[in-house]
């Protein structure tokens, strides 16, 4: 099993991030069969203010270029990134076009 996790902000708006976690909290199915199809075991996302913090757990087999060509080829996942994008806004050390930033892990008990 690997770990990964990785960093995005929301929109500072109280009102547009409430509409965020509603849909957050009935999630597509087609969107959740997607992320199980890419070999991710466990996925959470938590959030202080305007900043999110996602952990995935993965099976070992996981890579970040077959989500993202699973992605690609569902027009239902496109259809939901695109409305999130409506919420989030990238970090300010996002690279052009990169919404979660992996983040680096600097300690370990």
């Amino acid at each position: 099993m690997q770990r990964y996790c990785l960093a995005l902000d929301l929109k500072p708006d109280p009102a547009l991030i409430a509409e965020y976690e509603a849909f957050h909290r009935a999630v597509w199915p087609e969107v959740l069969e997607n992320i199980r199809a890419a070999g991710i075991l466990q996925l959470e996302i938590y959030r202080t203010g305007n900043r999110l913090f996602m952990v995935l757990e993965t099976d070992d087999y996981f890579s970040f270029e077959r989500k993202t060509a699973l992605d690609a080829a569902d027009s239902r996942i496109q259809e939901w990134e695109t409305l999130m994008w409506n919420y989030q806004q990238a970090l300010p050390t996002a690279r052009p076009g990169e919404k979660w930033v992996l983040m680096e892990r600097i300690f370990s008990l």
